[in-house]
């Protein structure tokens, strides 16, 4: 009957997730947001240290739990952004320490693939798409493996890169989505080798076009049809590779409605299952990494009280380096 807190900090988000019995309870986050720009690492991790506390409680609050019912707590220890990193393992380090529970470590991007199971699927290709990650992912061999991701940004730092440039604030991702509504199709270049993608060379091209004159709306729409087919035909190569029968959409980007649409169409066309999570648990958020913690928890995968001095971030862990001990 264990019950495990999940804190996520991996990036704008601070989130705090209840799981018991592999139940999730509560979901709270509060997000890092600005008028103009992108993310300012410093200024997030800031935003973190101010609502910590504030969204512990309502996390808690919400899912009816006292602090004294708590077996572990699981954090975000990678990948990252470093300074918002620290910040939420420096808040569960001190929480661990006045209850007396131990620690889980959590690979952020292993939780969005895990908590996918919650929509049914049992083996599927997972495609990742949020801000820093894009990644075509597999289970195979004691490991998650990466058959194809992005060779220069992700596509959510690249949708927030465009966003810029229109002058649009962070996170730019929905307010693309609904230029894209009311525009129309003009060519951008399509970069995709076997399943490795790369968006810098239409970034470029979009920051050209829209100083020729070329509408916010028409490059919105434009920008979703091309990159979405790109993530959608390496995702199928995937499949094809693998065999598997079933397609997860996880991260942020995830949550975009043509991305979703054109990922389930080609399912269909393939006679391949597609599921996608909860809008709460695409976006970065608690739960997952509760979720996944009370996998590892479950599994003896648990950093003791006495040991946190050696827990560290790794800002720059990869999908494919943990090894999945708790399956």
């Amino acid at each position: 009957m264990s019950i495990i807190i999940g804190i996520e900090s991996t990036a704008h988000t601070f989130g705090v997730g209840v799981v018991k019995n592999g139940n999730v309870l509560s979901n709270v986050r509060d997000g890092y947001t600005t008028e103009s720009g992108g993310i300012i690492p410093m200024d997030a991790a800031k935003h973190h240290v101010e609502i910590a506390e504030d969204v512990w409680v309502k996390a808690l609050d919400e899912a009816g739990v006292s602090e004294g019912e708590i077996s572990g707590i699981a954090i975000s220890q990678a990948p990252g952004l470093a300074p918002c990193l620290i910040e939420g393992m420096k808040f569960a380090k001190k929480k661990c320490k006045e209850l007396n529970v131990g620690l889980v470590c959590v690979n952020h991007c292993v939780a969005h693939l895990e908590i996918g199971r919650l929509t049914g699927a049992k083996d599927p290709v997972l495609l990742y798409a949020s801000g820093a990650n894009t990644q075509v992912i597999a289970y195979s061999g004691g490991k998650y493996r990466v058959f194809g991701e992005t060779l220069d940004i992700g596509i959510g730092n690249f949708i927030d890169n465009f966003a810029r440039v229109i002058g649009q604030g962070f996170p730019g991702g929905p307010k693309v989505q609904e230029l894209a509504l009311k525009g129309k199709y003009v060519e951008l270049p399509y970069s995709i080798k076997g399943m490795d993608v790369a968006f810098s060379g239409m970034l470029t091209k979009l920051k050209q076009m829209y100083e020729k004159g070329f509408g916010a709306e028409d490059l919105s729409f434009s920008l979703q049809e091309t990159a979405f087919g790109m993530l959608v035909e390496a995702s199928e190569r995937a499949l094809a590779h693998t065999g598997k029968k079933e397609l997860l959409l996880g991260g942020g980007v995830g949550c975009n409605s043509r991305l979703q649409e054109m990922c389930k169409i080609m399912c269909e066309e393939r006679g391949c299952k597609f599921f996608v999570p909860r809008r709460e648990f695409l976006v970065d958020n608690g739960g997952m990494i509760a979720y996944l913690g009370w996998l590892m928890f479950e599994k003896g995968l648990v950093v003791d009280v006495c040991d946190l001095d050696e827990v560290d971030i790794d800002s720059k862990e990869r999908t494919d380096m943990v090894d999945v001990r708790w399956k």
